[in-house]
């Protein structure tokens, strides 16, 4: 079969049809990054160019309060920042690991008043010269493009309000909570349709939205169905009313809402946490013809070449049958992954995920 462009797999893949192989994307940590190019990748070499990956490129906008951002304290180890969501967090820069959250601004009703009327969406919450500047070589090199949204549990909890208040909100005072996830997707389409009424098109809505854990979701599906099902269902609608398709990512165990990301028709769901309880072969046996599957490859057998080999070996023949799947790891990739086990795992799924 002819060499396609990574638009083209794409499509064939949300359209549940064979392409001339399955589209390939990867997420190292910075660490791993650095790694490689101690191992001999060059310092200067874009890693998706270098291994071949395929091409995705995002367009959206900030849709923040626009506190303004300032380091609070920086040591050679980490960085304490304030950021625009009025959050204070430590990172660590020379370990791959998720922030330390400190402190946040907004922490009940009020506080959350005064930044919503902050969130006034206009022209300037998008970096227009940077569209300018990469659009139309996105679509002559052949790559997908995807509109990024910014709303639901995952980024509230994380980067706003804080885990624990926010789950509390959502039993004791629900409404507050869909005003917020209401009020984060509002600004995020608004930000969105100017993007798409200027003509800078996309192929694809996605968001992050991280509803499970190791043993399960965080919530039940009835207050699932409640707060953040509409809210999911009409980015989906509004997606589909411009003819594109909608991809989730949602880590952990969410196996319990799988008939009700169906039942809304996403087209796609990321990353399908091995670890967490998801089952690949499942999920292709029971939703692939109706979900484009993007990941399922466990991340924890990455620095074991044998053990990733057989893995792909077993997995990979099952699930880019029919089209409708995407060769991607479940989690970013480890910096325990050498150079050249990265390069035999894509040599290995560039030979199995060839359609013949």
């Amino acid at each position: 079969m002819t060499e396609m462009t990574t638009h083209e797999r794409f499509r064939r893949m949300y359209q549940h049809k064979e392409a001339d192989r399955v589209p390939m994307l990867g997420g190292p940590w910075g660490t791993t990054l650095e790694r490689w190019r101690r191992e001999g990748m060059p310092e200067d070499a874009d890693y998706i160019e270098y291994f071949g990956l395929d091409r995705v490129a995002g367009v959206g906008g900030d849709i923040s309060p626009r506190y303004e951002s300032q380091v609070v304290e920086e040591t050679d180890d980490y960085l304490i920042t304030f950021d625009a969501w009025g959050t204070t967090s430590k990172n660590w820069k020379h370990v791959a690991s998720t922030p330390h959250w400190l402190a946040r601004t907004i922490v009940d009703r009020d506080s959350w008043e005064k930044a919503k009327e902050r969130m006034t969406i206009g022209r300037d919450r998008v970096n227009w010269d940077h569209l300018q500047a990469n659009y139309r070589t996105w679509r002559e090199k052949g790559c997908w493009i995807v509109g990024g949204l910014w709303f639901g549990f995952d980024v509230s909890h994380a980067r706003i309000v804080g885990t624990e208040q926010l789950l509390t909100w959502m039993i004791d005072d629900p409404e507050l909570v869909r005003d917020l996830f209401t009020t984060e997707l509002d600004c995020s389409l608004q930000v969105l349709q100017m993007i798409w009424d200027e003509g800078y098109t996309f192929d694809a809505i996605g968001w992050c939205d991280d509803m499970g854990y190791r043993n399960g979701t965080f919530f039940s599906v009835a207050t699932y169905r409640e707060l953040l099902k509409p809210v999911q269902q009409r980015a989906i609608n509004w997606a589909h009313e411009k003819g594109i398709v909608a991809h989730l990512h949602s880590c952990g165990n969410v196996n319990a809402l799988m008939p009700e990301l169906v039942d809304m028709g996403l087209d796609a769901l990321n990353p399908l946490e091995v670890k967490a309880g998801m089952d690949p072969i499942y999920l292709k046996e029971t939703y692939g013809d109706k979900l484009v599957l993007d990941g399922g490859l466990n991340a924890m057998l990455w620095d074991d070449i044998d053990r990733i080999e057989a893995e792909i070996r077993r997995l990979l023949p099952v699930l880019k049958e029919n089209g409708g799947y995407v060769f991607h790891e479940d989690h970013s990739i480890p910096d325990s992954v050498s150079l050249d086990n990265y390069r035999r795992i894509l040599q290995v799924a560039k030979e199995l995920g060839t359609y013949d």
